[in-house]
């Protein structure tokens, strides 16, 4: 019973040992696939930051860039395989190692009881096989023991017959028992070496069987383990080839001479090659005048420009970049322009909406807003029109040519005393020009005149810059309206002419 015992807890051990193997290879791919899930979060953390989010002005034009980004969407690609890795190892491998060895604990334990059980159904029989052993042993003694009184008293001359019968009674008892005790101990003997042979030769073989079994089923398992942990690897290499293959092709795609190009277009000046000097002569003696060869200088009249809506210089620009920089100007101001009249717009929704129910609101109060909205966008059509001026390209009555000495002149501006001699202070103003009305407007206001869609009125006096227009009608009936709300037509020959819209 020990030897089996020691047997029975040595294959215990090496059972124990074999399952601690299989969790090894679990902790194993466990920190594989972690590894696989830092370098995944790794590469998108620098794919990330050497791409960033950017708008459709900044989108790269140089094939150098272009192929750049086409690599790092690649290898944002390929960081999705290793994760699409890290995950199948989660599942397929570690988390299929974790779930058998679950079952293989449970049908360990299964085999273990049951070997434990036949040791201790062996232990029972053996405990009663010795005590069996000891009680023939003990009453064999006994026996003996009564058969020698018997014999003393036998012999004994004074021993009264009553002793010698009953030293003879207890002999043959003990006799009997020594002999029941003999065979219970023949039966236990017999019986022990019934069960241990079973033992040893058909139980505990089969429950090692099974154990060996189940430690095969291990092995097998762990093989499998093993096809898929490199499996796992083998199905994402197609399109981690494919994501290769696409950085090589993004590297290809690199075009020096498109790329030039981009930059001759970005920095080209525009000017043209210098021509030939020409000889000059002085074995001659001509005094040359001042004036020769000089290039005039712009003029502005008017006084000093406001310096809001001044024209920004760009004079040291070559024409071509200047023509870049006015246009992104010019730009810049029909976006600004275009706000104003939507908040004009807005305005004027609002204004009718208060008109037409007076408990919401004043709609006298949005008129100073809606008179400085006006101006704003007067302003800003007069820096627009000022930077077209200077515009190389679709200049309006030759306001820029290639030879520099002539006069850049700004629109003459009205004398505010021209008409004082001619007229006097009872007489009608003259009319300048006409105007055609875009919109309704109720003349509420003091000082304002009425006007209907379509109407045709005669402008005597131009906008000075506070967005209203003065106007007569057809009728004599004089007073102010919103610029912004007509068009404007100045006659050609009256001071300052120039059109509103």
């Amino acid at each position: 019973t020990d030897s089996s015992s020691k047997l029975w807890l040595d294959e215990e051990g090496g059972i124990m040992f074999r399952i601690k193997d299989k969790k090894r290879y679990a902790k194993f791919v466990k920190e594989r696939l972690e590894i696989e899930q830092t370098y995944a979060k790794q590469l998108r953390s620098l794919v990330k930051k050497y791409c960033p989010k950017r708008s459709k002005d900044d989108e790269p034009r140089f094939t150098s860039c272009l192929s750049f980004y086409s690599i790092l969407n690649e290898l944002n690609d390929y960081s999705g395989q290793r994760e699409v890795v890290a995950e199948e190892m989660g599942h397929k491998v570690y988390g299929e190692l974790m779930r058998y060895s679950q079952d293989l604990k449970a049908e360990r334990k299964h085999h273990l009881q049951e070997g434990r059980k036949t040791q201790q159904y062996l232990d029972q029989c053996w405990k009663h096989m010795d005590n069996s052993k000891k009680k023939f042993e003990r009453e064999c003694k006994e026996a003996e023991k009564s058969q020698l009184i018997y014999e003393r008293l036998d012999n004994d001359i004074n021993a009264t017959k009553s002793e010698v019968e009953k030293a003879k009674s207890q002999l043959y008892l003990r006799q009997h028992m020594a002999e029941e005790s003999k065979n219970e101990y023949a039966a236990q003997l017999q019986n022990f070496n019934s069960e241990q042979w079973k033992h040893f030769n058909v139980a505990i073989p089969q429950i090692f069987k099974n154990l060996q079994d189940m430690d095969e089923r291990r092995t097998v398992k762990l093989g499998e383990m093993y096809r898929s942990f490199a499996e796992v690897e083998r199905r994402v290499i197609p399109i981690i080839s494919k994501c290769l293959e696409g950085m090589v092709t993004a590297a290809k795609n690199v075009d020096e001479h498109r790329d030039s190009g981009i930059v001759v277009e970005s920095f080209k000046s525009g000017f043209e090659p210098p021509g030939d000097f020409p000889f000059e002569d002085f074995s001659q003696n001509i005094q040359r005048t001042g004036s020769d060869g000089a290039i005039g200088t712009p003029k502005t009249e008017g006084g000093k420009a406001d310096p809001k809506h001044a024209v920004e210089d760009l004079s040291h620009l070559p024409p071509e970049q200047r023509r870049k920089k006015l246009q992104q100007r010019i730009d810049e101001l029909n976006k600004e322009l275009q706000k104003e009249m939507d908040q004009r717009d807005a305005l004027n929704k609002m204004k009718d909406v208060y008109e037409k129910n007076p408990q919401m609101g004043d709609p006298g109060s949005l008129q100073p807003k809606i008179s400085e909205t006006i101006c704003n966008m007067e302003k800003l059509r007069s820096e627009i029109h000022k930077n077209e001026v200077t515009f190389p390209e679709d200049c309006p009555e030759g306001s820029y040519t290639d030879d520099h000495s002539q006069e850049h002149r700004s629109p003459p501006q009205p004398d505010p005393h021209e008409f004082d001699d001619e007229f006097d202070d009872d007489d009608p103003l003259p009319a300048i020009g006409h105007c055609k009305a875009l919109y309704s407007f109720d003349g509420s206001n003091e000082g304002t005149l009425v006007m209907k869609e379509n109407e045709v009125l005669y402008v005597i006096e131009e906008d000075k810059g506070d967005g209203w227009t003065r106007v007569r009608k057809q009728g004599g009936e004089e007073g102010y309206i919103p610029t912004s709300y007509v068009e404007i037509t100045l006659e050609k020959n009256s001071k300052g002419a120039v059109t509103y819209i």
